[in-house]
């Protein structure tokens, strides 16, 4: 089959089915070979391989983002997805109560702060590289998505006080290791958790330092899935990395359930992420 046809509806219902199915699998911590299922579900399309296959898992992914919920981290969201896609992926999602279930159980459960003694110093404050841009492209893009299986996942997430403080408990933590590794305990006594003794109004959540003794302003986002997950900024946050942008930095922990990672934005956030309005404050005058 020529790789530009067209899939036909039931070749994106499988391949939607087969997503969601080890989505379920993945949040519920059961083990299954991604490669092998390619393999089988390619078998049992019209002449596709199981790299078209995946692609197309690929474009899911994107579209599980449109929709507000958290994509498989096995597959990264992909670009030039088509009304089709969407519509069946918000087909099945409706009909999808286990999966929603995990989704809802993961966003909701309560965090415990890791310990970092228990973590390779070497890995623990040390951060990985910021995923690179991904443009999520197609025919419809400045078309609002209506389906009734929009959720939004990412916010109740950042609802989470729990996961929030966790993530925020480990940060500190992180903090304080690093500047007592590099011979400043000192400056480690002084790292401050602000949105617990001062309050969130800051525009960040700790007052850290540089080993040489500068500011280091740390506003932490956490989430349970995985690096691309989309997360929520303030108004106040926006500004605060604009005024001080010099000493200004986001901390993105992911996969903070497993084993917690992050990477760090340094200055003012716009200059690394896009943002996108998702609410507005009204006022009726």
């Amino acid at each position: 089959m020529p790789a530009n046809e067209t899939w036909s509806a039931s070749e994106v219902e499988a391949c939607v089915a087969d997503y969601l199915y080890m989505m379920a699998l993945e949040f519920n911590g059961q083990k299954y070979n991604k490669a092998e299922r390619a393999r089988t579900l390619a078998a049992n399309l019209n002449g596709r391989t199981d790299k078209a296959v995946k692609y197309k898992w690929h474009n899911i992914s994107a579209v599980m983002l449109e929709l507000g919920y958290p994509h498989h981290p096995g597959y990264k969201p992909a670009k030039n997805y088509h009304r089709i896609l969407v519509d069946e992926v918000s087909k099945q999602l409706l009909t999808n109560e286990s999966l929603r279930a995990a989704v809802e159980d993961i966003v909701s459960r309560p965090a415990v702060v890791p310990p970092v003694g228990a973590i390779p110093g070497d890995i623990v404050w040390r951060a990985v590289s910021p995923p690179a841009p991904t443009t999520i492209s197609h025919g419809f893009h400045d078309t609002p998505t209506f389906s009734a299986a929009k959720r939004d996942y990412f916010a109740i997430e950042a609802r989470n006080r729990s996961l929030g403080e966790a993530g925020e408990k480990h940060v500190v933590e992180m903090e304080i290791r690093r500047l007592w590794e590099a011979g400043q305990q000192k400056l480690s006594n002084r790292v401050e958790h602000v949105s617990q003794t001062a309050g969130d109004g800051l525009g960040y959540d700790i007052h850290s330092f540089e080993v040489d003794g500068r500011e280091r302003l740390i506003e932490v986002k956490t989430t349970s899935f995985e690096i691309r997950t989309p997360f929520y900024v303030s108004r106040n946050e926006l500004d605060r990395s604009r005024a001080d942008s010099d000493i200004y930095h986001l901390y993105r922990v992911f996969e903070f359930r497993e084993e917690p990672k992050h990477f760090i934005l340094s200055g003012h956030i716009s200059d690394h992420c896009q943002l996108n309005a998702e609410t507005y404050l009204a006022r009726v005058d």
